[in-house]
């Protein structure tokens, strides 16, 4: 009997502290911090650097409502090449974003520049191609003779505000108008007699403001269907894929001639002008606005 009893005490015991370390061992789990997610690596900045006329990223989507760098799935469930993609016209609020035609218009931003826009007007030149060059205020002052020399072979101007203000738009009326003046003022010192039919506001910022000022001094709101993104220097290989796989017809496309080192955008006109001029009819804008 005493050894019966001996073995139910120690049984009891071993239940009694498996029981003990059972629920110690509970506790001490639920009291351990989980670990803290491991960093991916990837990260974003709004201070990306950033320039011509492409907004931050911090500010949304590109006003011409594609981004230039990547692929993004077509309508069709195609996936359509960078530079395709349609602007969002309600960004745009009324700016001209095609020919209106079959004709493919060419426009170049940012200059005059000494370096890069002569170069540009001599491989247009070659090609027998007419273009539009959306020219910034304080570069026509400081460059008549580059507007001259667009002018007098045959290219459109365009009113690219005074000093490229990306939030010019969002300016007061007032300033508003002050700036494209001033702007008209300086390529008119140039050229006294030059016809400014459109506007193109950097960074594509459009506004209401900004586009009824332009159309109450007699200019159309400029904006476009294919960007490279060369102001991000990818190089002129790059640049002539992207803007050879996105023109159609009607399309206007954005290129460079100053605002930072362009001539990866020069070299890319060697491989652009030969292949648009064999599919399409390259034209400058048609000079109906402004006199």
């Amino acid at each position: 009997m005493r050894a019966t009893a001996n073995g139910r005490f120690v049984a009891l015991a071993t239940v009694g502290v498996a029981v003990v370390l059972g629920t110690a061992y509970t506790l001490g789990q639920s009291m351990v911090t989980e670990p803290a997610p491991r960093a991916t690596g990837a990260s974003t900045s709004a201070a990306e650097p950033h320039y011509a006329d492409q907004p931050p990223e911090s500010a949304g989507p590109s006003p011409s409502g594609h981004t230039a760098a990547s692929p993004t799935a077509g309508p069709d469930g195609g996936v359509e090449q960078p530079g395709e993609t349609e602007p969002s016209e309600p960004d745009l609020f009324g700016a001209r974003s095609t020919t209106g035609s079959a004709e493919v218009a060419l426009t170049f931003d940012d200059g005059p520049d000494p370096q890069y826009t002569p170069q540009v007007l001599a491989l247009l030149r070659q090609y027998g191609v007419k273009a539009t060059f959306c020219v910034v205020g304080e570069n026509a002052r400081d460059h008549p003779d580059l507007v001259q020399a667009i002018v007098a072979d045959g290219h459109t101007l365009c009113n690219h505000s005074w000093q490229h203000d990306v939030l010019l738009g969002k300016r007061s009326p007032d300033l508003i108008r002050a700036d494209l003046l001033r702007t008209n003022a300086a390529i008119r010192d140039a050229v006294p007699t030059a016809s400014i039919s459109y506007f193109r506001q950097p960074g594509g910022a459009w506004t209401y403001p900004v586009v009824s000022a332009a159309e109450d001094l007699g200019m159309t709101p400029l904006h476009w269907t294919v960007d490279p993104a060369d102001w991000t220097l990818p190089g002129a290989a790059q640049i002539a894929d992207i803007v050879s796989a996105g023109v159609r017809s009607g399309s206007v496309v954005l290129l460079h001639d100053a605002g930072g080192d362009r001539q990866g955008t020069v070299d890319s006109l060697h491989r652009i002008l030969p292949d648009l001029t064999a599919r399409f009819r390259l034209e400058a804008l048609p000079t109906t606005g402004t006199t």
